[in-house]
Parts: structure tokens; sequence; C-alpha cells
């Protein structure tokens, strides 16, 4: 198509000819037009190279215009091919690798076929979908004709194998028994203390509960639950390794070895960068989604509630709510109840990180998360039921805000920069707490000296008011004063103080240290720690009510009346629900078998202790028998030759009748 006159013709363009427009003859013919400058001052200003200079750009221009207009026009077959080279090259990777070693390949196969099954999944979806539901509709039709008795049926099959199970799993180890009474004794305290007792949604609480006891039950109880949290728990504490290379180059090696401020904050710093590139991807996302689904359509809940609830796992508690910020404004205050509920029963992937940095196990701090959120749910549900009508309800399309950063650098500079309030408010807070833990403890002390009452603290008081909340759970009697305690911790102050004296705890258990140094307990048992860990797993503390008002309160300043109206009652919920985690890792808890003491022994180094070397030593010691000043040996014992020297050792660091 050619154009008449000064305009630009397509046809000169392609032939790469200049066009009268852009020269020097097509300018002096619109002078002399409409009047304007002569030529000769044209020529004054512009010179005739420029004119030539500008026509050859345009065609040395024309091969990079071409190939941008093709790539254009082809723009999704180049993606498909350049998909399909990916796609190749990672198979011819995924080959070598497996062939070259299975084993180490492992978990690039699991990673693998994880993926390719939600590709083939979303493709069988998208493309078949349609199809399959049409086919399967006169079966739906059928199943829910049936499924007034059928749901009983169900109930009583379910209910009888739970029984049955109990029966045969708490016959060899009773005590389980206590953990199962103290989570239907929380579960009824809950429901005492319902808003609308009348109006309680049993499938959701059914739901919940169950979802959590299943999943409890494959991550404590099942070979590969356990190997595939503590492979995840593992990777995790060796990734955090890697804030080593940037905190030792701020702040030196010297510092982050002894200096706990240099040794874990920078942790969170790491973290929170990593779950903003996350998020800048849309993994988190995805994956919040996944799991808000699960959740929504077995236990019938709204999407909003249940995506916040559902981030929670990953997020904080003022961060989850920002997934549904547009929404919280026409929210029932039911759902804003399972909100802040969903925000005071876990913790942040950023603070665990310094959590697991303390020593504390990362499997457990993983599971006690991801089993929180279905009984968050449930448990708020119970507390304060839906009386109102959701305008989410059976809401499919709620949309997640990906952040307004424009490319992955921006998204890691944006997530460190985040975390420099939180690292400053943690720091603020420990500074704050342990000084007026300090103080109260020296007041209370002065104040017991006035009734001659030795050693009155704060701990102590938690220890004796909480005791029966800590046997409940499932710890020892023994090791319920501790419990206790660190319980007391967390809630009157925070659980990052908490789980520091829980990690304290632990190393002197792992160090081989004397259970007891006069009257005072210097470890807790393996049980009573994993019990302790989900207990304390949650930002449920009278500190965080603060954050979580301001938090809300930001986000629908319209809503501020029904927040403070409701953050009692969540708060007590999500403290409820980190025991309801805790009596369940009780019930599922299964001791770890000990090895044979006189093979550790044949090795041991005795310049050092351990917890085996101290349970192998105290086995050794019930063993021995002084009867008129002779020495012998029952049990295996009494055939080990070298029994004697191994008791002398033991003598070394342990003191006993024996020695």
């Amino acid at each position: 198509l050619e154009m008449e006159g000064n305009q630009i013709t397509l046809d000169s363009l392609t032939k790469g000819r200049d066009n009268p427009t852009f020269s020097f003859e097509g300018e002096e013919r619109h002078h002399e037009e409409y009047g304007g400058p002569s030529g000769e001052s044209n020529e004054e200003m512009r010179g005739e190279g420029k004119g030539r200079f500008s026509s050859y750009c345009r065609k040395a221009l024309q091969p990079a215009s071409k190939a941008k207009h093709f790539c254009k026009a082809h723009a999704s077959v180049l993606r498909r091919v350049a998909l399909g080279l990916l796609g190749v090259a990672y198979l011819c990777y995924f080959i070598a690798a497996c062939y070259l070693n299975f084993q180490r390949a492992l978990a690039l196969v699991v990673i693998t076929a994880v993926v390719v099954f939600f590709i083939c999944w979303s493709f069988f979806k998208k493309h078949c979908g349609a199809k399959v539901l049409l086919l399967l509709r006169p079966v739906g039709k059928c199943f829910q004709k049936s499924w007034p008795w059928l749901k009983w049926l169900l109930w009583v099959a379910l209910l009888a194998g739970l029984i049955v199970w109990l029966v045969l799993d708490t016959g060899r180890n009773p005590e389980q028994l206590i953990s199962l009474s103290g989570f239907c004794v929380l579960v009824l305290f809950l429901f005492a203390c319902s808003k609308h007792h009348s109006a309680v949604s049993w499938r959701a609480i059914f739901w919940g509960l169950g979802l959590e006891f299943l999943l409890g039950l494959f991550i404590l109880r099942t070979t590969p639950g356990i190997q595939a949290f503590k492979w995840l728990g593992d990777q995790i504490q060796f990734f955090l390794g890697y804030t080593t290379a940037g905190s030792s180059f701020v702040f030196g090696n010297t510092l982050i070895q002894d200096v706990f401020a240099f040794q874990s904050l920078p942790i969170i710093v790491f973290f929170s960068c990593v779950m903003s590139i996350l998020y800048y991807l849309g993994v988190m996302q995805w994956i919040i989604l996944k799991i808000s689904w699960v959740l929504q359509v077995s236990m019938g809940t709204t999407s909003t509630e249940t995506l916040s609830v559902a981030g929670n796992i990953f997020v904080g508690q003022t961060e989850a709510p920002l997934l549904i910020r547009p929404y919280l404004t026409d929210m029932t205050r039911s759902e804003i109840h399972a909100v802040m509920t969903g925000g005071f029963s876990t913790i942040a992937g950023s603070v665990m990180g310094a959590y697991i940095s303390f020593g504390i196990d990362a499997a457990s701090l993983i599971a006690a998360s991801v089993m929180a959120a279905p009984c968050a749910l449930a448990m708020s549900k119970l507390m304060y039921p839906e009386v109102e009508e959701s305008k989410f309800k059976g809401e499919a399309n709620v949309k997640i805000d990906s952040g307004q950063e424009r490319n992955i650098l921006e998204a890691a500079s944006n997530g460190a920069a985040a975390s420099v309030g939180l690292v400053a408010n943690i720091a603020a807070n420990l500074i704050a707490f342990l000084a007026v833990l300090e103080f109260i403890n020296s007041a209370l002390q002065w104040f017991g000296s006035m009734v001659d009452i030795e050693g009155l603290t704060f701990q102590v008081i938690c220890s004796y008011v909480l005791m029966p909340v800590a046997f409940l759970m499932g710890a020892d009697w023994a090791d319920s004063p501790v419990v206790a305690e660190l319980l007391g911790i967390k809630i009157f102050l925070n659980e990052f103080v908490a789980y520091q004296q829980l990690a304290t705890y632990k190393k002197n258990r792992l160090s081989g240290l004397e259970e007891w140094d006069g009257n005072r307990k210097q470890w807790i048992s393996e049980r009573a720690e994993s019990i302790t860990t989900f207990a304390l797993c949650g930002f449920a503390n009278l500190s965080s009510i603060g954050i979580m008002l301001g938090g809300l309160g930001a986000m629908a300043p319209n809503r501020k009346g029904d927040f403070a109206s409701m953050v009692m009652r969540a708060l007590i919920t999500g403290i409820c629900v980190t025991m309801l985690n805790a009596c369940l890792a009780g019930l599922l808890y299964v001791p770890v078998e000990m090895g044979d003491c006189a093979t550790f022994f044949s090795t041991a180094n005795f310049s050092s202790t351990s917890y085996t070397m101290y349970t192998c030593c105290k086995e050794l010691f019930a063993s021995s028998v002084l009867k008129n000043g002779t020495l012998s040996f029952t049990g295996s014992w009494a055939g080990q030759a070298e029994s004697v020297l191994w008791l002398t050792g033991c003598c070394g660091h342990y003191n006993h009748t024996s020695c």
C-alpha cells in the first residue's frame, strides 16, 4: 500500500528508500506551501549530511526491526521451542545424575516427580477436566443420594478404627492416655467458652481435628513421614548455614560465634529475603492456595479465612492477613476471629530459622506449624461459631496479591530491608523482657523473704500454676515443673525467650550432665522436649496482642472495634491450639531405642560425656551390686569382662554408691 503526499509509505520503508517527509526536499516543499524558514536557513540549522545519516541509520536498523516483528508474530512458537530445549537439557541432566549415583540423586527424583505430577495434573484439568466431570456426573448424583446414610456409616467406621488403634497403641505405652485425656479436656474447655454453643459447625471441628491427627500420624509415626520431615529439617538447617557467609563478612567470625545478636538474628534477614523472592516468583502463593483449597473443601470454611490461616504456616501474624487485605472490611466476626487465631497459633518462617539455630529440632517446628493450620480453623469455629451470612461462602476466585516488585533483585532487597524492623523488634523485646523478668524475680524474692520463702520467682510460680496443664499434655510429673515454667514464659513474655531456655535444657542433656543438680533439674526427657517444642510453637502471648491489633487495624480501620473485642478470645484459642498440638505429640511420641551399651562402651572415650554415655552409665550403675565389699553385676553386664573398667570411667563423671 503506497500513501500519497508527504506521508510515510510502507513500500518505501520495506525497500529501504528515503521517505519524502524526512528528506530535505520534502521539508522545503512543506515550507513553500505553508510558509516558514527558507532553504538557506534550513541548511544552516541542519546539514545535508544529517539527513543522509538518518537514512543510513534506518537502513541499518531494518534487520533488528524485522527480527523484533518476527519474534512478536511467532512468540508462542518460540516459547515452546525454548521450553522444549530446556526440557531436553534437564532430561539429559536428570538421566546423567541418576546413572552416576541414584542414591545421591534421590532428592532430585522426588522433586522432579512432584513437579511433573502437578504439570500433568494442570494439563489434564485444563484439557480433560470438563469431560471427566461430565462423565462422573451420574456417579456424583448417586453419591449425593446415598450420602445421608453413608456419612454416618463412615463416621462410625472411623470412630471404631480410632478406638481400636488407641487400645492397641496405648497398651504398650499407657502414659499416652494422659496426653489423650489432656486433648479431650482442652476441646471441652473451648466448647464451654464458645460464643454460640448451638451454632457450632461440627463438620469443621471433626474435619479439622481429623486432619491434624492424620498429619501428626504421618509425620511422627510413619517411616516416610519421619524421613521426609527429618530430611526437610536437615536441608533447612544446611540452607540457613549460608547466613554465615554474609554475617561473617559484616560482623567478623568472632562476633557471630560468641554473640547471640550476631549469631541468630542475621538468619531472620536471610530467611526474609528468601521468602520475598519466593513470593515474587509465585511459589508461596501456589503452595498456600493448594493448602487452603484442601482445608476449605474438607472443613467447609470460607475462602478468605482459610487462605489467611494457610498463609500463617509460612509467614507471621500480620503478614498473612495481607493476602486477604481487600476483603477484611466485609468479613464476618467469626472469619476475623479465625484470621486472628491462625496468627496466634503459628510462628513465622523467619523466626523459625532463629529457633533452629538455637538447636531446637527443625522437623518438630515444621510439623507443629503444618499441624496447627487445620486445628486453628477448627478451634476457632468452636470458640466463635459462624452466625452471620458470609459474602465469601463458596468463593473460588479470591485473588492473592503478588507484590509490587518489578524484578527478583528488588524482591530480594525489599525482603531484606523489611526484616530490619523485625530484627530490631526482637532484639528490643529480648532486652526489655529479660530485664523486666529479672526485676520481677528480684521483687518476688524480696516479698518472699519477708515471710521466709526463699527462691520465689516468676518461673517458680508458673511451674506450680501450670504444672497440671503440663502433666495433662503428657510430660512426666518430674518434668512438669520445667515444662510449666517454659509455658508461663511463652504466654506472659514471648516464645523467643522460652525457646532459648529450652535450648539450654537440651544442650545440657546432650552434653551428658547429671539430671539433677541438688534440687534443680538440669534437663528434661526427650519426650518432654518434644511436647514442649510443640507447645511453644505459636505467637500466642500477651505481647502479641498489640502487634495483632496494630497490624489488622492498619489494614481495616473501620473494624478496629471488632478486632479489639475478639482479640482475647483469639489469644486463648491460639494458646489452646498449641497445647492441643503438644498433646498430640505426646500421644504419638515413640521412645527412641538405645543401642547396645556394651558396644558403645567398647569404643567410647571417657574424656568427655554425652547423653548416650549418661544413659549407659545409669544402666551400668543399676546393674552393679556391692555386697560385703565385693562388686558384681547382673543381667547382660555380668558376662562383660570390662564392666569394672567401664564402671571406673563412669564414676569419673557421675556419682553413685557403687563408686
